[in-house]
């Protein structure tokens, strides 16, 4: 007998905001939270999410939307679900949950998706210190590829993914959480000599009641304002895995998660169709809305059999991932290189940080000049899929990182030539990314080589 279809566990509509929808959503990572939907292991399984800014940016002319944004809203989840065994029995802390995706997509009727990065002072992005202004470019899908009237000359074949999969923390590890991230914010820049290179703020997102979804805790719930206070941001990966962002992890992936509360509690969300390693715009995948087609086993004991704590207890452990065999295929790269040493010549130690900028602002300028805007480059690196790599970390005083570009996704041949290039004015590649402008007052790196 052919496989039942996937029952629909968690479905969303988009015309409803995320907590007008019949299962509320949530962006907060907390215990309390309570389920939505109830799966068994092995049940096939379908979770619809809205994106990562909550139906707010619009395929439309203006980027006003990413100006103004509201990030305590982002990445509304879907979920969480709760996990049980075949005969009923919850998932418990300490388990592994084994989870299968078998198939993922945008929702059929809503093929477009867009990349953005934020105002300098309202999120900013990896190079927020070099392109200050909200920027936005919009995708519309012809089935796996991703076109973009914003960047023209430019066709590729999307590895859709969930940027978000994590299960909820205990107490005790969400305490830990708090706490880590709360010193950083107290300490401030000083302390992190990386602070003066990379100018994205602030340095973590404390928990914060505006903007805070708890799904079936209602704001006038007497436990509301407590648990808003307690609950962890979706926007860092964490231990439960969360926010990992990673690239790879489409159809046939595995995710092995660590179970810290019972039921595990699991929650998905900020679909992908396309990202490049690092996602470096900050909302700088094709971001849309979607679903995924799940399975899950539970692994009991799994995490003592598997996972070996990295810190001073055992919730400091971090999820395993199984990448599956679909991915684009492409024989011919580009690659750009970045070591240690910072935009004024300034050497760093080992910093792979400093390297992958250098390395992303080395291939920025070299798309340049092919005819595209630098914001252009910027947005496309964050959402093509180029490879970044640390390609060494150990010979000092320099770390090499590396990111590489795919030549066949362009209409025109990127690479150099031994042909001298003909004189005359630049080329431009228009129309360019829709932008606004940067009111506020805080200096703008530049290449000191450059005149652009």
């Amino acid at each position: 007998m052919a496989p039942s279809t996937p029952r629909v566990v968690v479905k969303v509509d988009l015309k409803k905001k995320p907590w007008e929808q019949e299962q509320p959503l949530h962006n907060r990572w907390h215990p309390e939270i309570p389920s939505v939907a109830q799966v068994k292991a092995g049940e096939f399984f379908r979770v619809e999410m809205i994106d990562c800014m909550g139906g707010t940016v619009k395929d439309n002319s203006s980027s006003a939307d990413i100006k103004h944004a509201d990030l305590s809203m982002s990445h509304c989840l879907s979920g969480p679900i709760r996990v049980v065994d075949e005969e009923g029995v919850a998932a418990k802390p300490g388990d592994l949950l084994a989870l299968e995706i078998c198939n993922l997509g945008p929702l059929p009727g809503d093929e477009w998706g867009f990349t953005a990065s934020f105002d300098r002072e309202n999120g900013g992005g990896f190079l927020t210190d070099h392109f200050p202004c909200a920027s936005k470019a919009i995708w519309y899908f012809e089935g796996i590829y991703a076109y973009s009237p914003q960047i023209p000359g430019v066709r590729f074949p999307g590895l859709t993914h969930p940027g978000i999969v994590g299960t909820a923390p205990s107490m005790e590890l969400l305490r830990i959480w708090n706490e880590r991230e709360r010193q950083i914010e107290e300490n401030g820049v000083k302390p992190f000599s990386l602070c003066e290179v990379v100018h994205q703020r602030p340095l973590a997102n404390l928990p914060k009641a505006k903007g805070c979804l708890l799904g079936y805790i209602d704001k006038e719930a007497p436990e509301w304002e407590r648990i808003a206070k307690e609950a962890a941001r979706t926007l860092p990966g964490r231990e439960n895995g969360g926010n990992c962002d990673i690239k790879n992890l489409s159809t046939g992936s595995k995710i092995y998660l660590p179970v810290f509360v019972e039921g595990a509690n699991l929650s998905t969300g900020d679909m992908h169709f396309s990202q490049g390693d690092g996602e470096i715009s900050f909302c700088g995948a094709i971001e849309m809305n979607g679903f995924l087609e799940l399975k899950c086993d539970i692994i009991r004991n799994g995490m003592k059999e598997y996972l070996t704590p990295m810190g001073p207890t055992p919730l400091h452990v971090n999820p395993i991932f199984e990448i599956g065999p679909v991915e684009p295929r492409f024989s011919e790269w580009l690659v750009f290189e970045g070591i240690s040493v910072d935009e004024s010549g300034r050497q760093h130690y080992l910093d792979a940080t400093v390297a992958y900028k250098r390395a992303v602002l080395n291939a920025i300028d070299y798309l340049y000049k092919f005819g595209y805007s630098k914001e252009q480059a910027y947005l496309l690196l964050s959402c093509c899929p180029c490879e970044g790599r640390i390609s060494g970390i150990v010979d000092s005083p320099n770390a090499v990182a590396t990111l590489a570009i795919p030549i066949s996704i362009f209409d025109q041949d990127i690479r150099p030539k031994t042909r001298k290039v003909p004189s005359g004015p630049r080329i431009v590649r228009k129309p360019d990314v829709l932008k606004s402008t940067y009111d506020g007052k805080l200096p703008i790196t530049k290449n000191p080589s450059c005149s652009t």
